[in-house]
């Protein structure tokens, strides 16, 4: 099984049970750690166990296991890794705390914004405000008597 066809089994059994926000993260050309994020996360922390079962239900039926899990018992944020692919089951306050969907994107390539990408419509980006210039210093200092 390809990390792409995990990737996509694990967002599968995330939304069977009611995953919200589940998004799949390529980084493969930022990192070396996986090859795949899914990051998803549930309302409650009964929530997050029954998706993260879920998952691993389903993975293991397609004979793959996660080599760790951590988190399972505290339940506001689950990790599973299976090596190319590793998963994120958070809580919504967590996931926003922590918001590892803006640190792991980076920036946009000019070239596929360019080309317009894969089709996707691009949210405008902001054009940063150029700082402002400090006024001219006078060279001397001027000493007024009364």
């Amino acid at each position: 099984m390809t990390p792409l066809q995990l990737s996509r089994l694990i967002a599968d059994a995330a939304d069977e049970k009611k995953a919200r926000g589940i998004v799949r993260l390529d980084i493969r050309q930022k990192s070396t750690i996986a090859d795949y994020f899914v990051i998803c996360e549930g309302d409650t922390d009964r929530q997050v166990r029954a998706i993260t079962d879920s998952i691993i239900e389903a993975c293991k039926a397609k004979g793959v296991r996660p080599l760790r899990t951590a988190g399972y018992d505290d339940g506001s944020w689950v990790v599973l890794d299976y090596a190319s692919v590793i998963v994120h089951v958070f809580l919504p306050g967590e996931r926003s705390y922590y918001d590892l969907e803006s640190l792991w994107k980076g920036p946009a390539r000019k070239a596929a914004l360019a080309s317009g990408g894969n089709g996707a419509k691009k949210a405008p980006t902001k054009e940063r405000a150029k700082p402002a210039k400090k006024p001219a210093r006078p060279t001397r200092r001027r000493i007024r008597s009364a």
